[in-house]
């Protein structure tokens, strides 16, 4: 590096040594992110042996060293606590994960319950099967038919075809296995027939006894919700109250999202905006008109104290979700700044937030609610400190100030998420601005003022007449995302790129929105390597569900095309999705030149002749013959062909991407690794 450069990098660093501290929670959450990334799970004494490092860098460096060696001692404490949490975390809560798919009568307790369209899925904790030695901590099971009697809380027994949580659809996706493990989760199913009343293996404690009354308010809320709303105005109104989404109509939430609007159905930031800083501006207004108060007590302090405990009332009522979590303690951070006399808004009140949240639940550092929260947040603060410091030549009236903030901060939340939305959900909303210019004034001024209204009323029986109000701005916020989503390249399906992609984008962002001096614009030299990395980003020829029957092949056209009906429609659809194609996947089926008979397939592809055999009888001459061999069948011998995969590989692997020029194959479970939440060795 040059001198110059060197010198120059050095002055800007000292002279923003005030923003230091700010790297500790990235620090702190790459540390949970190398952990997540190993191939291999950690021993156990790694955990604590990290966390001996910490303490011992954090001794270090309390003591007299220069800044510069008082800096490197702190970003690698934090390495080290964010590596020691993580591992510390997956050893508290490491549970049994079903191994393969079965049929059992089994019993438990209800734990949650979340009405959707297609039944009541249970989450059941305290389960017992005389098929499974060891059980799962936990199972989440769809119960389609006589849920409607279910409390949480309750001993029920039922009979139910039980799978492993499921693994990403292709390498690279996103992981519900490891998010299921996080969770306690360690199967899924449905049950066949309704769920009896049994009694409890062991009754609960005094902490169980007010979860269970938690769980059993919300659930009790949720029905009267919806027996005053129908359809989706009654699913959002529940989504939005206690959190729970089930039963809201496909298309709606579609609107939603491409309009922009798909953060109103989680509780998150806006939510808890509203509701605390609603209630702050009431009580501080209310106490503003007594002048005894006013002129003689904090009467601000007190409206931040009382906003806090309403929020909180909110997350318990709301299932206490990651997203509301997450807005509960920056929400919360931000009042007690108020408090203490301090800024209310600023980046390490966000920064304090996301250690709490990284601390208490280290496996949000890899789900994209957790990233787009703070993206979305770190670019607010940036963009508030640009404006304080901003000199304003002529003073603008209120109308212009609400449309500018609206504008503003969907603008700037909307490019922050951008490229997190594009890795995760293989989408870019294009009028999200407008979606929420026109939304969000009826979303603060009456769909959360009368949910609030409904939730004081329920006690008294008196929620009906709020309940209809905020079915009507629902309502009235459907029918404005379908018309900005039906409106001409609302949005783009955008094609998956590699991790490395995000993670320098992110890493370029931080550096952008974390500093302010004029060496931050650096941070776009990452952001654009990241931008090259994944338009350069090779797509699959060929991908293999985990069933070895559900297969794409890329055609001349450059489309995926499936040979006939795939059985996995879910992984089908998330194969179109991340390459970039918005068809439905029975538009995709056929389209391409095969020869079948009733043995299977045979396709000519890049050179290389594609053998897709349904049945044994066929391997033998495909196995002769073709390049590449894909049974449906277990698969002994074919030692001809340069790639051969049978069921029992394939089903082994979760999954394969092929890539014929050169030929290579990844499966799934190679990219997860050899980790507690994937129940088979990954394949080589």
């Amino acid at each position: 590096m040059p001198a110059a450069l060197s010198d120059g990098l050095r002055r800007s660093a000292l002279e923003e040594r005030h923003r230091w501290p700010l790297w500790l929670p990235v620090a702190l959450g790459a540390g949970m992110a190398l952990y997540f990334a190993a191939p291999v799970e950690p021993p156990p004494w790694a955990g604590w042996a990290a966390l001996a490092l910490f303490a011992a860098l954090a001794a270090a460096g309390l003591r007299d060293h220069g800044i510069w060696m008082r800096a490197g001692l702190g970003i690698a404490a934090a390495l080290s606590l964010g590596f020691a949490v993580a591992k510390l975390q997956e050893m508290r809560v490491a549970a049994p994960v079903l191994a393969k798919p079965m049929i059992t009568h089994l019993t438990g307790r209800v734990a949650g319950l979340d009405w959707g369209s297609k039944g009541l899925r249970v989450i059941l904790d305290q389960v017992r099967s005389g098929r499974l030695p060891d059980p799962p901590a936990r199972a989440r099971i769809l119960i389609q038919k006589g849920g409607e009697q279910l409390r949480v809380g309750q001993g029920v027994g039922l009979t139910a075809q039980l799978m492993p949580p499921p693994g990403p659809a292709t390498p690279g996706d996103n992981d519900f296995g490891r998010a299921a493990f996080f969770a306690g989760i360690g199967a899924t199913g449905f049950s066949f027939g309704a769920a009896q009343p049994t009694p409890l293996a062991h009754p609960p404690g005094p902490w169980g006894r007010l979860t269970t009354w938690v769980e059993d308010l919300r659930a009790r809320m949720t029905q009267r919700i919806r027996a005053q709303l129908p359809k989706s105005e009654g699913a959002i109104a529940t989504a939005i109250i206690t959190g729970e989404r089930g039963g809201i109509d496909p298309e709606d939430e579609a609107a939603l999202r491409d309009a922009g609007l798909a953060h109103v159905l989680a509780i998150a930031g806006l939510h808890m905006a509203l509701v605390g800083a609603g209630l702050f501006w009431l009580v501080r207004a209310v106490l503003a008109a007594i002048p005894a108060l006013a002129l003689n007590y904090p009467i601000k302090k007190w409206a931040a104290a009382v906003s806090i405990l309403a929020a909180g009332f909110y997350i318990v009522i709301s299932g206490a979700s990651a997203s509301a979590t997450r807005a509960f303690v920056m929400l919360a951070m931000m009042l007690l700044a108020i408090l203490l006399d301090r800024p209310a808004l600023s980046m390490r009140s966000l920064g304090l937030a996301a250690v709490i949240l990284l601390l208490l639940r280290p496996v949000s550092i890899t789900e994209p609610g957790f990233q787009m929260s703070f993206a979305a947040v770190a670019s607010l603060v940036a963009v508030a400190e640009w404006e304080q410091r901003r000199v304003r030549l002529v003073p603008r009236g209120w109308l212009y100030r609400h449309i500018r903030g609206i504008a503003m901060t969907s603008l700037v939340a909307s490019l922050a998420t951008l490229p997190f939305a594009m890795f995760y959900f293989g989408r870019a909303t294009h009028y999200a601005v407008l979606g929420n210019l026109l939304a969000m004034p009826l979303m603060g001024l009456v769909t959360m003022p009368s949910a609030a209204l409904s939730v004081a009323a329920m006690p008294f029986g008196l929620e009906h007449a709020p309940l209809q109000l905020m079915g009507w701005s629902i309502d009235g916020m459907l029918r404005l995302g379908r018309f900005v989503s039906g409106l001409p390249g609302a949005v783009t399906v955008t094609p998956a790129f590699p991790l490395v992609a995000l993670v320098s984008i992110t890493l370029g962002g931080l550096w952008i929105l974390l500093w302010r001096l004029n060496w931050r614009w650096w941070g776009f030299v990452p952001v654009a390597a990241g931008i090259v990395l994944a338009l350069m980003a090779p797509r699959p020829d060929m991908l293999i569900a985990s069933d070895a029957r559900t297969m794409a092949l890329r055609g001349p056209d450059g489309l995926l095309h499936f040979p006939h009906s795939p059985k996995d429609r879910f992984a089908a659809t998330r194969w179109l999705l991340r390459d970039g194609d918005g068809r439905d996947w029975k538009d995709a089926v056929g389209g391409m030149s095969l020869s079948c008979d009733g043995l299977g397939c045979v396709a000519k592809q890049d050179g290389l002749l594609i053998a897709l055999s349904s049945r044994p009888e066929a391997l033998d001459t495909d196995c002769d013959q073709a390049d590449i061999v894909v049974s449906a069948a277990p698969l002994t011998s074919c030692p001809k062909p340069r790639l051969a995969l049978g069921a029992q590989q394939i089903a082994d692997g979760g999954g394969y991407a092929i890539a014929f020029s050169p030929l290579r194959a990844a499966s799934v479970n190679q990219q997860r690794g050899m980790r507690p939440w994937v129940m088979a060795q990954p394949i080589q």
